[in-house]
């Protein structure tokens, strides 16, 4: 006798295993009665009534100015800061994920020279501080004044000043967007060695090559395992784009840091940036549960079907498991 397991968590087979575990004696059409748990609603009454007292406390305190909260909510500064915000985490995600594949393929590749590239490039990005690479981009001009180019014999082609070229904005996109390719490719590795291996030996059986393997039958089924942890990238990198701040990158955190050093108003500040970010982090969440949804379902029904015969139960000396699931 086996349940089926193609879809374990589904509310049928959990009747199911519901009628198993209550023994032999209990009917199939008998029906299921949900126990009761009457803490939960002291336990959720509860938190509703600390969350309120918390509120309650922090709107009544009198260095949370709420008029200074509603100008700066909706003022220009802010709403630029928005825009940047948003601008740096669709760049740098980008960015990041184009990456993120390149690094994944070297990471497999049989070359153990672009192997050993790999894992050097994501031990080295995920092994120091994000804050600490956005210093650096920022400030690279210090140890490298100038980007220049010269040729034996023909002198100087063309020399800048780096600070011209890697502005803040650029030295923001660059550190966020190489360090996303570093925890991106583990996702993307991850998702490609999730395809079994001999699907792409059957492919390659039949004439495809590498690259063409890779695009038909490797990425359309390693994509339903990279795509839901990636929305939880998007809204990590949404947050992380605030340590821009610390370059003067121009996004929301760096304005309203600008203005609360002028108006000493800091608190007041902090809950606008707040606001913001549990806005926009609240409107990449739909998205992304639709996303996880979707691909969710998309591997439950990838799963085997496998179920045993009643007749074959029968022919062991089992008894015949009722398909009648009430």
């Amino acid at each position: 006798m086996e349940i089926e397991r193609s879809s374990v968590f589904s509310q049928p087979a959990l009747k199911q295993n519901a009628r198993l575990a209550a023994g032999p004696n209990v009917p199939d059409d008998a029906p299921l009665v949900p126990r009761r748990r009457p803490w939960m609603p002291v336990a959720a009454a509860a938190c509703v009534a600390v969350l309120a007292f918390a509120l309650w406390k922090l709107l009544e305190n009198p260095v949370v100015d709420q008029d200074v909260i509603l100008e700066y909510l909706f003022k220009d500064v802010t709403l630029r800061g928005v825009g940047v915000t948003l601008f740096l985490t669709t760049v740098s995600m980008a960015a990041g994920l184009a990456g993120a594949v390149v690094l994944a393929m070297m990471h497999l590749s049989d070359n153990s020279v672009l192997s050993g590239i790999a894992r050097l490039y994501t031990w080295l990005f995920r092994g120091t501080p994000i804050l600490v690479q956005l210093i650096f981009w920022g400030y690279l001009g210090i140890f490298i004044p100038e980007l220049s180019l010269s040729l034996p014999g023909i002198g100087t082609i063309f020399s800048v000043p780096t600070a011209q070229v890697v502005t803040p904005m650029v030295a923001a996109m660059l550190a966020l967007s190489l360090n996303e390719a570093a925890y991106s490719a583990e996702i993307v590795r991850s998702g490609i060695l999730s395809v079994p291996r001999g699907q792409v030996e059957a492919a390659r059986s039949v004439g495809m090559t590498r690259f063409r393997t890779f695009r038909r039958v490797v990425m359309p089924q390693a994509i339903r395992v990279i795509i839901p942890p990636m929305g939880n990238e998007v809204i990590l990198m949404l947050k992380t784009t605030s340590l821009v701040s610390v370059i003067a990158g121009a996004d929301l955190m760096t304005n309203l840091q600008h203005v609360y050093s002028q108006t000493f108003q800091v608190i007041p500040l902090l809950i606008v940036a707040s606001i913001w970010y549990l806005f926009m982090v609240s409107i990449l969440t739909i998205p992304q549960s639709w996303l996880e949804r979707r691909f969710g379902q998309s591997l439950a029904r990838s799963q085997p079907r496998r179920r045993k015969s009643r007749s074959s139960d029968s022919k062991a000396g089992k008894p015949a498991l009722s398909d009648k699931r009430g």
